[in-house]
């Protein structure tokens, strides 16, 4: 009775911080760089519906909650891949190792990538037979630790790079994140705040073109070198908090229902929900909704498997996640993980 209650009392209190912003506030939605820093990792948490802040107990909280890393008891390795929207690949790599009292600490690569495209300029609309690639990445290295037998902490370091034929912007960001467990069985308040870093900028030689400083001066230098400025733009800053409980914990049986409450810098505050359902921690099954009171939202029903199979000395995860999109679609993800 008193974990239903302490659960209702913190969904009311997150409603309720979703509720104060004002109707028509400028969301800023697409003025951070590095935008993919927000893609989500890991065919489970998407399951869930992304309401995995208070979750994350495996590699893939290094990008949902990095303090989730001091619950792991063994070596695992991840591997996600999906393709993202209009056929660009989004992949994801990590391997965490716990190394006793000190701590746990991993290692993690992001990547989207996509294929090649053909210059065109006004000259040659059709294309100019020279071909030109774009993406963007990032390396991190996570640390986390239990500062009591309730309490745990993380840190996640990393360095972001995007890419476009021979220009780039670079950035270092911070990720900080805590997990309380609390004294009601299976109740659970976790808290993250991803992407604290430097401005990005794009430069590089394509920035650089020729003018004539005065066209109303014949006989000057009419081609004189000089480099087009571009703005610099914040990492898309995003904070997290969230709760989750088991509310049915049993040797066979093991139901979790959880909810996140997200504030953006480019975006208006919204809410993911989501649950899983695992039978004798082999076959699970999940769902959930994302973006709740997010107008104008393409995200939306979430859904997902996973099954493990312990082999000797190691057990594999296989995860597949299914996300509506609305006018875009659908997003398929599917994540590898192995747990020594």
């Amino acid at each position: 009775m008193i974990r239903r209650k302490t659960f209702y009392i913190f969904l009311a209190l997150l409603i309720g911080w979703i509720g104060q912003s004002p109707a028509g506030e400028v969301t800023k939605v697409g003025t951070t760089a590095a935008p993919f820093l927000t893609i989500g990792v890991g065919a489970r948490a998407i399951g869930m519906g992304g309401a995995y802040v208070s979750v994350a107990n495996d590699a893939t909280a290094m990008f949902w909650n990095v303090s989730g890393l001091a619950q792991l008891t063994g070596p695992e390795i991840i591997f996600n891949h999906s393709e993202w929207l209009e056929q660009i690949n989004f992949d994801y790599a990590g391997v965490v190792a716990p190394m006793g009292s000190f701590g746990t600490v991993g290692v993690s690569f992001t990547s989207l990538s996509m294929g090649e495209f053909e210059q065109t300029t006004e000259d040659n609309p059709e294309g100019t037979g020279i071909r030109f690639s774009a993406g963007s990445f990032a390396v991190g290295v996570s640390y986390a630790r239990k500062l009591t037998d309730r309490f745990m902490i993380g840190f996640t370091g990393k360095f972001v790079r995007e890419y476009i034929w021979n220009s780039s912007a670079v950035g270092g960001a911070l990720d900080v994140g805590t997990l309380f467990v609390t004294p009601f069985q299976g109740i659970r308040l976790g808290m993250s705040i991803s992407n604290f870093g430097t401005k990005m900028q794009i430069t590089g030689d394509d920035l650089l073109t020729q003018i004539d400083p005065d066209p109303l001066i014949s006989g000057n230098n009419d081609r004189i070198n000089a480099y087009l400025q571009t703005d610099q733009f914040d990492m898309p800053l995003l904070f997290r908090v969230g709760l989750s409980m088991d509310v049915i914990n049993t040797e066979e049986n093991l139901l979790t229902l959880s909810v996140d409450a997200l504030h953006p810098n480019d975006n208006a505050e919204s809410m993911n929900i989501g649950g899983e359902y695992m039978f004798q921690d082999l076959f699970a099954l999940r769902a959930g909704y994302r973006s709740l009171f997010l107008e104008d939202s393409e995200e939306g029903f979430t859904a997902g498997v996973g099954l493990k199979a312990k082999v000797s000395g190691f057990s594999v995860l296989i995860d597949y996640a299914y996300e509506d999109f609305g006018r875009l679609n659908n997003i398929q993800k599917f994540t590898l993980r192995m747990a020594f």
